[in-house]
């Protein structure tokens, strides 16, 4: 049996860290994973950098509560969950999820939480476990399930290497050229014709 794991940001939604750049007029913000291969180093920076300006939790939630779904992200989600499971595989954080998470019927989502001081200020973060996206994969085989990844940036490599087929949707040009054996997508329709291969 086949099941899906998926990134969300740059795959069902916008990335979250480009809007909060563009809300906050920050745009050291706009740094993703599309850019850093290391999450850690990038996320430690974020924090330095929010702190710097001042910024705290609700003001990452406030931007995210105005996020919408990419168009077509959700009749994707609900045309895939009607032939088989799906689990959204994520680098972000349980305490900005919600609104997300909300607006895409609530899939299971695997992702990190962040830590915070009194006042709400973000002060670090977990991370669920090391290479979180390649041993959800791992453990999803160890239960005999095969898996199509589906991912955009830096930060899924490892997981659609894992995967039996891993695709990518809309990536930036230096990782197709870092990774060209994985087929790319630009748009739900093609994503929905290699998933037919599988879970049809």
């Amino acid at each position: 049996m086949y099941i899906v794991c998926c990134d969300l940001e740059g795959v069902l939604t916008p990335e979250v860290w480009i809007n909060v750049a563009e809300k906050t007029g920050i745009p050291e913000l706009r740094r993703t994973t599309r850019d850093e291969p290391d999450y850690p180093k990038l996320m430690r920076w974020r924090i330095r950098t929010l702190d710097e300006h001042g910024l705290k939790l609700h003001d990452i939630q406030n931007v995210i509560s105005q996020i919408e779904p990419l168009p077509g992200a959700v009749e994707l989600l609900e045309w895939v969950k009607e032939k088989t499971q799906l689990i959204v595989v994520s680098d972000t954080f349980i305490q900005f999820a919600d609104p997300i998470m909300r607006q895409l019927g609530r899939p299971t989502l695997f992702c990190h939480s962040l830590i915070m001081d009194k006042t709400n200020r973000i002060i670090d973060f977990k991370m669920r476990q090391p290479d979180p996206k390649r041993r959800t994969v791992e453990a999803l085989q160890g239960l005999k399930y095969q898996v199509v990844a589906i991912g955009d940036s830096y930060n899924d490599i490892s997981m659609l290497k894992q995967a039996e087929e891993g695709i990518l949707f809309r990536p930036p040009q230096n990782v197709i050229d870092e990774h060209p054996h994985f087929p790319v997508t630009q748009d739900y329709a093609e994503i929905k014709e290699i998933l037919s291969r599988f879970i049809s």
